[in-house]
């Protein structure tokens, strides 16, 4: 096993090409600074091009998944000018929109308190797991703030009238009600959560091809706000580019000769 810390709050363990983000802020119930924010960017940054990560998957330590941003922090900039909160939203930003677009598979397995942010992180992962006891929601707008990042991703994912009972209530949904909303995929007992996310992962390994998920996750991304038309035609573009790729050739090939496929 790879033990690597680019900060204190974030742990890095990466094996069986299965590469484990752990925050570990618990004091803060992990939420979220400039510090911590920009750890996770480097962390993101560094393993998109990393052969040893197929998988990423993303947890914590404590009592709480994520609480999102850290409010002392935030009183800190109060008196900050426009343009300096601006360039540290946009390093919020930049965290984000790096998850959103990392092209390797992506799990966050959520114990406790999923807020704000918190509840960002989450939803943004390609495959959410929670805990029964698992809480959900958006809950700035019960401090005067706003959930102005996060909302960017959040609509597309539940739908509009769903995200606007998140966004525009603050309230906090326990993780039956989540997984009706579609925020997250499933939910598994605290006490075999760990085993049971890391077979996933495993599975997703040896199961599925890396050039694959990567084209995919891509033109999903890339469809979204499209016309019909425009659509298909990034669609049918994808589909030329797919039959050109190794894996593919590699996949159709072991088929054909009714060999079994493993994926490194």
């Amino acid at each position: 096993m790879n033990i690597h810390h680019i900060c204190t709050m974030i742990q890095l363990q990466i094996e069986n090409r299965i590469a484990t983000l752990i925050l570990d802020r618990p004091e803060k119930r992990n939420a979220l600074d400039d510090l911590m924010a920009g750890a996770l960017l480097k962390h993101l940054e560094d393993l998109k091009d990393n052969p040893e990560c197929k998988v990423l998957l993303i947890k914590a330590n404590g009592e709480a998944f994520c609480a999102g941003a850290d409010l002392e922090y935030l009183q800190k900039l109060q008196n900050n000018t426009f343009d300096e909160n601006l360039a540290d939203s946009r390093a919020l930003m930049s965290m984000f929109r790096a998850l959103y677009h990392f092209p390797k598979l992506t799990i966050a397995q959520v114990e406790g308190a999923a807020l704000a942010g918190g509840s960002g992180l989450a939803g943004l992962c390609d495959f959410c797991f929670a805990t029964p006891e698992s809480k959900f929601g958006y809950t700035e707008v019960k401090i005067g703030f706003i959930p102005a990042i996060v909302s960017v991703f959040l609509g597309p994912k539940i739908g509009e009238n769903l995200a606007k009972k998140m966004l525009l209530t603050g309230d906090i949904f326990m993780a039956e009600e989540a997984l009706k909303m579609n925020l997250i995929t499933e939910i598994i007992d605290g006490s075999v959560i760990q085993d049971y996310v890391m077979n996933f992962a495993s599975r997703l390994v040896t199961s599925v091809s890396e050039e694959s998920v990567k084209l995919t996750k891509n033109l999903l991304n890339n469809i979204k706000g499209k016309s019909l038309d425009e659509q298909l035609e990034i669609a049918a573009r994808a589909n030329a580019e797919a039959r050109g790729t190794e894996d593919c050739k590699k996949g159709i090939r072991s088929f054909l000769n009714k060999e079994k496929i493993t994926w490194a």
